[in-house]
């Protein structure tokens, strides 16, 4: 006997919405009809396991099928089945209590808050109607003496339910695709989305005659099955075209929260590669999504890999993460196995861990600079190399230079540079003096100095070409100049009015004779300004990315060339000063242009006048 009512959700507009609003992309109505079969084929194994279903399970594969002439789509499973009453429970009723209040607050919530709202309602099923016009149940219970129930709507809030002669247990979904969703007849836009969201389900799903799925990957393993080449194998399943990864973690944990899953360390070389959409979250196997942003900690969101827990909290789209406790326990669960990885890496083989630092170390840096319980970790293993070549940990470089580089106020003083090529001149000055210096040019170190300043004690680190040599580090050492103060007031001015650049600010110190006759500098403050404001520094940092630079000249009255300045006459000094000032530029690889060219011809002069 057929019977008609009406599904008891209280409005007549929740449909439109539902079709419109509560889903971004309307391709996850397969993952969620997909997903139920699942569930049901589950359920119905876990009966036969404890014994209440007593019948043969045979094949429990879930089917989906498009007919395009009739335009529709079917999803068909052979688990638990419902019956009519159980139909009118789960289907008619869909746990709407409140939904005209939805209805409301729809109206004039916001993004976010309608995604906590719409959570509460119990609406996977109902995504059909995003696609179809018309959707049918043909369903069969699996306890003995049921019959099969039929159930259809059109998307108003009428429906049927009567009984039919389905033969075998388990339910069929028909969708009778809408004019407007011609795109889901398309057997390659189906398999698709089947491939994006269900590759990986517990269950075998069949498209066209083929089973797409891997039903155990292996993050539902225990890592004492799996080879290395397993992971690997895994790794380029996921990512075809990329590199092989540099190692992994195998997270597997059950309290207090259920986690599984693989994180790979790629090879990311020294460029911040934030690619947010390469590590997926999954629950029970059914992908959500791959913006993890909250379940990951930010400066491992460069990882790539599988993350898979039934305890992180979804609204009901299952597309975006709901702010829960258990979500922050996870990020901090993630972050402990991170950083136990890289240590236990460090202490079993330093020299392999050496080899992968030019990877691995942009992780490390941006955890310790985003992550202060990180940072605490990754002390004790995070590397610095000196322009050799050598690795130092923070303690072993502080040991190795504590006793050359310290300054009159007992200040350890670690000289670096950001590219040893072009400040070659410097380093090869700061060399002479016995300092050793570091490579730090990597996006994140100008950050990274500022941390260690504050975290290590009685440090500082100055770039080599922030003052000449010799005050690097003041160790209250005054050399003597072969000038007087009249030579060197007269000197100050000839290069004064030679450079002509308000920007150039000219000292005349004492040197040493085997210094360059010019030097140029930057102040280290003013230049860590700007390189924080070049990446990212933000906030106050802003102002000094505007600011004209402000540079020191230091003319070294020790030098041959001050001498013959100060004893050239008229324009012959001037242009001597100009000489010696470019090639300060030049140093500094300042000297482009007109002024290069300038200095080009000016040197060919010279030279023919000798």
């Amino acid at each position: 006997m057929q019977e008609k009512g009406s599904i008891s959700i209280h409005t007549e507009n929740i449909f439109p919405i539902i079709k419109k609003f509560l889903y971004s992309d309307h391709e996850i109505f397969l993952r969620e009809l997909v997903s139920n079969a699942v569930d049901a084929t589950q359920k119905l194994r876990s009966l036969a396991q404890l014994g209440e279903f007593k019948g043969e399970l045979g094949e429990l594969k879930v089917k989906v099928s498009v007919d395009k002439d009739a335009r529709t789509i079917t999803i068909a499973d052979r688990g638990l089945g419902m019956t009519a009453e159980e139909i009118k429970k789960y289907i008619n009723q869909i746990a709407f209590s409140g939904a005209s209040e939805f209805v409301e607050k729809y109206k004039e919530q916001d993004a976010a808050t309608k995604d906590q709202i719409i959570g509460k309602f119990g609406m996977g099923f109902y995504s059909a109607f995003m696609v179809a016009d018309n959707v049918e149940i043909f369903s069969r219970s699996y306890q003995e003496g049921t019959k099969g129930a039929h159930w259809t709507c059109d998307g108003s809030t009428e429906f049927t339910l009567d009984t039919t002669d389905k033969a075998d247990r388990g339910t069929d979904i028909v969708l009778h695709v809408a004019a407007d969703s011609d795109e889901f007849l398309e057997p390659a836009r189906l398999r698709t989305i089947l491939n994006k969201y269900c590759k990986f389900l517990p269950i075998e799903i069949e498209f066209e005659g083929e089973v797409i799925n891997q039903t155990a990957p292996i993050w539902t393993k225990q890592p004492a099955e799996l080879t290395d080449e397993d992971y690997v194998k895994f790794y380029q399943e996921l990512y075809p075209f990329s590199e092989p990864p540099l190692f992994w973690i195998h997270l597997n944990v059950d309290y207090p929260f259920n986690l599984t899953g693989i994180l790979y360390f790629p090879k990311v070389k020294d460029e911040l590669q934030f690619q947010r959409n390469k590590i997926q979250l999954y629950s029970r196997q059914v992908f959500i999504t791959d913006e993890v942003k909250d379940v990951v900690p930010e400066f491992l969101m460069l990882l790539h890999g599988v993350i898979d827990s039934p305890d992180i909290p979804l609204n009901v789209s299952r597309s975006f993460l709901q702010a829960d406790a258990a979500v922050k326990k996870i990020n901090t669960y993630i972050t402990k196995k991170v950083g136990d990885k890289l240590a236990e890496l460090y202490r079993k083989d330093r020299a392999g861990y050496e080899e992968k630092w030019s990877d691995i170390g942009l992780f490390v840096k941006y955890g310790m600079l985003s992550d202060d319980k990180f940072y605490e970790k990754a002390k004790d293993f995070v590397l610095v190399q000196n322009v050799a070549g050598k690795f130092f940990t923070l303690p072993e470089y502080q040991e190795f230079v504590q006793a050359n580089q310290k300054s009159k106020d007992e200040q350890t003083v670690i000289l670096y540079t950001t590219d040893a090529e072009a400040q070659h001149a410097f380093v090869q000055a700061a060399q002479d003096r016995g300092y050793d210096v570091l490579n730090l040019n990597g996006p994140l170190d100008s950050h990274f100095i500022g941390q260690l300043e504050q975290k290590l004690e009685k440090t500082t680190f100055k770039r080599v070409d922030a003052e000449t040599a010799s005050k690097l580090i003041d160790k209250d050492e005054a050399a003597e100049s072969v000038l007087s103060d009249d030579d060197k007031t007269r000197l100050q001015e000839l290069f004064t009015k030679a450079i002509s650049n308000e920007q150039m600010h000219v000292l005349v110190e004492a040197l040493s004779p085997q210094d360059a006759p010019v030097i140029i500098t930057l102040p280290e403050f003013m230049r860590r300004m700007k390189d924080m404001q070049r990446t990212g520094g933000g906030g106050g940092m802003q102002m000094f990315g505007s600011l004209p630079d402000s540079y020191t000249v230091s003319i070294n009255a020790n030098h041959p060339v001050a001498q013959r300045v100060l004893n050239a006459e008229g324009e012959a000094g001037a242009q001597l000063a100009r000489q010696a000032f470019d090639l300060g530029l030049l140093a500094q690889g300042m000297l482009k242009g007109e002024a290069l060219t300038a200095f080009v011809k000016r040197s060919a002069d010279l030279l023919a006048a000798e």
